[in-house]
């Protein structure tokens, strides 16, 4: 998604004690910056009130009925208040469209030479009037970097980036659909999630059994044109030159019946039974079908892991960039700071950043077979900024759970096969601490670049699920 696809609401709010013209030429910043970042608005026309503007109740039934008209297209709402603004105006054109959209409250600076009656603004009071109201009426809400400042800022830029990234997360997750393929592995008990719970905030779980995906497989014809061409890019995908063409083929039909099957679901995710079946019953590993499908921003979960695929999704949303599920796996001699985070792997290979192999899986290869294992996506990923978060369906209580953090994917070598990144975290041994006093799986999402602040304020505030930000605490 580019930010010329999303697209805000956007209220100029004012009030008639105040200078209007205040109002009127922050209408023209505020649109020539949101053009200028390639962002789409929906703005009553200038025409429909008396000041080109929002105040009142007989404004704010007008500005609803137009945001209610272009509902489809509105990702969020932004709010600003050049002078102290009408509370009414703003609460109530919210309330009437109906719109269940992120929304961004921005209050403008006053000068300290301009305060006369003519010229003083007070929205660093009118902010507080409005965000009261909202509070009120239930509507929750972003605050700005300061309670206060101009539009010229560079902080209404970043305000305006980091709101962007909030909406990507919230639409993505209204009306989800999750692919469960196949069943969750007997060895991983710690994988099972709540469809109930999940359901209660409209992420739905489909479920297919792996002997259909595998059916659907045997029924392609290996000649068949659309697998040369799905072998053509795997093999442009990473190095396998290793292996045999068959097994390059094998791995291609598996692949073309699962993404089939998820274009017949409407499914916007995965997560795939990725042993033993598949291995034991048709010959090949999952990863690089589920790599290939991340790249494409649709990522795929192992061992069934739900909840894993969720979290992996908000983290591609936010960052605009694939993510990857890894294991918690290894500490890093006595460096209780550092962390191997590994997988077989099906991570995406702009994870990577690095040349990657594909060839059989190492751990289940000793014991199924290296010849039944081809998939894998080997390489070790290079170092930068991650950002790592994970859900947790918790029915005992009745609730969904979630730890977030930030930290670094380092250069340090290490000797193990699959997908390797050592990452080191700040007090890394508090929350392992709290993972394990939580009851945490020891899957985790993580994506390049730091991402937190927009997944505190998506899955905290407007998706209301409980947040443990490590980096808070």
């Amino acid at each position: 998604m580019k930010t010329s696809e999303q697209t805000f609401g956007v209220i100029i709010a004012t009030r008639n004690i105040f200078n209007f013209k205040l109002a009127v030429e922050a209408r023209k910043k505020v649109l020539t910056r949101l053009e200028e970042m390639g962002f789409g608005y929906v703005i009553l026309p200038e025409s429909e009130t008396p000041t080109g503007n929002i105040e009142g109740y007989d404004d704010a039934v007008k500005c609803a009925a137009y945001f209610k008209k272009h509902s489809e297209i509105i990702d969020g709402i932004l709010v600003v208040l050049p002078n102290f603004g009408d509370e009414l105006g703003v609460v109530n054109t919210i309330k009437l469209s109906g719109l269940n959209v992120p929304v961004l409250i921005q209050a403008c600076d006053d000068d300290n030479d301009k305060v006369d009656v003519k010229s003083r603004r007070d929205a660093f009071c009118g902010k507080l009037s409005v965000c009261n109201n909202l509070y009120q009426y239930g509507i929750r809400f972003t605050d700005t970097i300061y309670h206060t400042y101009s539009l010229d800022s560079e902080e209404f830029t970043r305000d305006l980036l980091k709101f962007a990234g909030i909406c990507r997360v919230i639409k993505g997750m209204t009306g989800l659909r999750v692919g469960a393929i196949g069943t969750r592995p007997i060895g991983f008990q710690t994988m099972r999630a709540s469809e109930k719970l999940l359901q209660k905030y409209g992420i739905t779980v489909v479920p297919v059994d792996m002997s259909e995906i595998i059916a659907a497989a045997d029924k392609i014809d290996e000649k068949d044109s659309i697998v040369e061409k799905k072998v053509k890019e795997i093999q442009a995908y990473g190095n396998c030159k290793a292996i045999h063409g068959d097994k390059i083929a094998k791995q291609a039909r598996f692949g073309l019946a699962v993404e089939n099957w998820i274009e017949n679901n409407n499914i916007n995710i995965s997560a795939l039974q990725c042993w033993e079946s598949i291995e034991k019953n048709y010959g090949c590993a999952a990863c690089v079908t589920m790599s290939m499908m991340g790249e494409k921003m649709m990522p795929s979960a192992c061992e069934v892991d739900v909840a894993g695929v969720v979290s992996m999704y908000a983290l591609a949303l936010a960052a605009l960039t694939p993510s990857a599920l890894l294991d918690w796996n290894n500490n890093f001699a006595e460096d209780r700071n550092k962390v191997v985070c590994t997988h077989c792997s099906n991570y995406p290979k702009t994870f990577f950043r690095n040349e990657i192999e594909i060839g059989s899986l190492d751990v289940l290869g000793t014991v199924l077979g290296s010849e039944d294992t081809f998939g894998a996506v080997k390489g070790k990923v290079a170092p930068g900024d991650m950002t790592y978060f994970r859900i947790s369906t918790d029915d005992t209580n009745a609730r969904i759970k979630s730890y977030l953090g930030q930290g670094r994917i380092t250069d340090d070598p290490y000797g193990m096969d699959g997908g390797i990144a050592v990452c080191e975290i700040n007090n890394l041994q508090k929350l392992m601490k709290y993972m394990c006093k939580n009851g945490y799986e020891h899957h985790v999402a993580m994506v390049r670049g730091h991402v937190a602040e927009i997944l505190e304020e998506a899955i905290g505030n407007y998706m209301g699920w409980d947040l443990y930000n490590h980096d808070k605490e």
